[in-house]
C-alpha cells in the first residue's frame, strides 16, 4: 500500500480508472452504492475547499509581489492573462468545430436509461462558506489592500491560511482522489455508460495534445518575431524545461530548469529571475486550454446547450481563478470546479469526469504552461529592453 501511495498521482488515477472499469461488471449493487455515498460526501468536500483555496492562495500571491517592478509586473500580468484567455478561446473554437462531428449526444443518454438504483445511501450537506466569485473578489481586495497598506498582520494570516489549506489538500483531498475516481468509473461501468465515456475521452485527449503543440508553436512564432530570433531554436532551448515538467507535473518543481534554459535563450538574468517564477503562478494557458476542451466535450456528450458567450465568461474567470492552482497537485481542475458548476451547471458526476480526464493528462498541461513561460520571458525581455533604450 505504501508503494502505491508513493506513485505519482497520474499513475494512481490511471490504476483507479482501470480497476473501476474492470470491477464495475462484477461488483454487487450494494457495494457500488457504498462508493456512491463516499463520492457524494467527497464531492461536497471539494466544493467546500475550493473557495478557501482561491481566497488564501490568490490573496497571498498578490501580496507576495509587494508592488515591486511596477512596469514589468503589469506587463507580465497582462501578457499572462491575455495568453491564457486566447488559449481558452482557441480551445473553444476548435472544440465547437470538431467535437459535434465526433461526439454523439445520444450515446450516454441511452446508456443511462437503467432501472438499477446506484444512488448514495445518504447525503450529508456541506455548503461552501463562500461562492467562487465572492472568494475571488475578496481575495483581490485583500491582496491589493495588503500591498498598498503594508498590512503585515493580515498578510501573515493569509499566508498561514494558505499553508493550512494546502496541507488539507495535499494530505486529505489529493490522496483520496483516486478512490473518488474509482467510485465514479465503478458506477459508470455498472450503469453501462463506460463505452461512451472512453470513446469520448480518446478523441478529446488526441485533440488537446495537438492543440498544445499548435499553441506553443504560435506563442514562439510571436516571441521570435518580437525578439527577432529563430522561434524553433528558442523552442529547442526550452525543451529541457518542457521534458522536466512532463516528468514532474509541477510548474514549481520545474522552476530551476526553466530559469536556466530561459537564460540560455539570451534573455537578461534580471528579467528571467522576475518573470519565470511569477509566470509559474499566473500563466496557465495549457491548463485553461485543456479545461475548456474537456468541459465542452462533456456538454456535447450530454446533449447540453452551449454558446460562445457562455464559454467566454467562463474563460475570463478561469484565467483569474487558475492563479490559485500551481501550489496544489492537480490544482487547476480543483480551482475550476466551482466555476464549472456555477457557470456551466456541471453536476457532481460531470465534475468527477472532469477531474479524471484532466489529471490523466495533467503533465501535458503543466509542460505546456512551463514552455509558454519561456516564450513570454523572451517577449517581455525584448519589450522592456526597447523601453529602457
Amino acid at each position: 500500500m505504501q508503494k502505491l501511495l508513493r506513485l505519482p498521482l497520474i499513475w494512481r488515477v490511471l490504476i483507479a480508472i482501470v480497476l473501476g472499469i474492470s470491477l464495475g461488471f462484477i461488483t454487487p449493487t450494494w457495494i457500488v452504492r457504498i462508493f456512491a455515498t463516499f463520492n457524494d460526501f467527497f464531492g461536497q468536500l471539494i466544493n467546500f475547499c475550493v473557495p478557501l483555496i482561491i481566497l488564501a492562495l490568490v490573496s497571498a500571491a498578490i501580496a507576495d509581489t509587494h508592488g515591486n517592478a511596477g512596469r514589468m509586473l503589469l506587463l507580465t500580468l497582462a501578457l499572462a492573462y491575455l495568453s491564457t484567455v486566447v488559449a481558452g478561446l482557441v480551445s473553444y473554437g476548435t472544440g465547437a468545430w470538431l467535437f459535434p462531428r465526433w461526439i454523439s449526444p445520444t450515446d450516454l443518454h441511452a446508456a443511462t436509461a437503467s432501472d438499477i438504483d446506484l444512488s448514495s445511501y445518504f447525503s450529508i450537506k456541506l455548503p461552501p462558506t463562500l461562492d467562487v466569485l465572492s472568494a475571488l473578489v475578496l481575495a483581490f481586495m485583500l491582496g491589493l489592500g495588503i500591498v498598498h497598506t503594508h498590512a503585515h498582520t493580515i498578510q501573515n494570516f493569509m499566508c498561514e491560511l494558505r499553508d493550512i489549506i494546502m496541507l488539507v489538500i495535499e494530505k486529505a483531498v489529493v490522496p483520496l482522489l483516486p478512490l473518488y475516481i474509482f467510485g465514479i468509473f465503478l458506477t459508470m461501468t455498472s450503469k453501462g455508460e463506460i463505452g461512451s465515456v472512453l470513446h469520448t475521452f480518446l478523441y478529446v485527449v488526441l485533440i488537446i495534445f495537438a492543440l498544445h503543440v499548435l499553441w506553443l508553436v504560435g506563442l514562439y512564432l510571436i516571441a521570435g518575431a518580437v525578439a527577432r530570433r529563430n522561434p524553433f531554436r528558442l523552442m529547442y532551448t526550452m525543451l529541457p524545461a518542457y521534458l522536466t515538467a512532463l516528468a514532474t507535473s509541477s510548474s514549481a518543481a520545474t522552476i530551476p530548469v526553466t530559469l536556466r534554459q530561459a537564460k540560455l535563450t539570451g534573455a537578461r538574468p534580471s528579467v528571467v529571475d522576475f518573470v519565470v517564477p511569477l509566470c509559474a503562478n499566473i500563466h496557465l494557458s495549457g491548463s485553461c486550454l485543456k479545461i475548456v476542451a474537456c468541459s465542452l466535450a462533456l456538454m456535447i456528450m450530454l446533449g447540453q446547450p452551449f454558446s460562445f458567450g457562455l464559454f467566454f465568461g467562463l474563460i475570463c474567470l478561469l484565467a483569474i481563478t487558475l492563479v490559485a492552482a500551481p501550489g496544489v497537485p492537480g490544482g487547476a481542475i480543483m480551482a475550476a470546479l466551482p466555476l464549472l458548476a456555477s457557470v456551466l451547471g456541471f453536476t457532481p458526476e460531470m465534475q468527477a469526469l472532469m477531474v479524471s480526464l484532466y489529471i490523466a493528462m495533467d503533465s501535458f498541461g503543466t509542460a505546456c504552461n512551463v514552455m509558454g513561460d519561456g516564450a513570454l520571458t523572451t517577449i517581455i525581455n525584448s519589450l522592456t529592453k526597447e523601453k529602457q533604450q
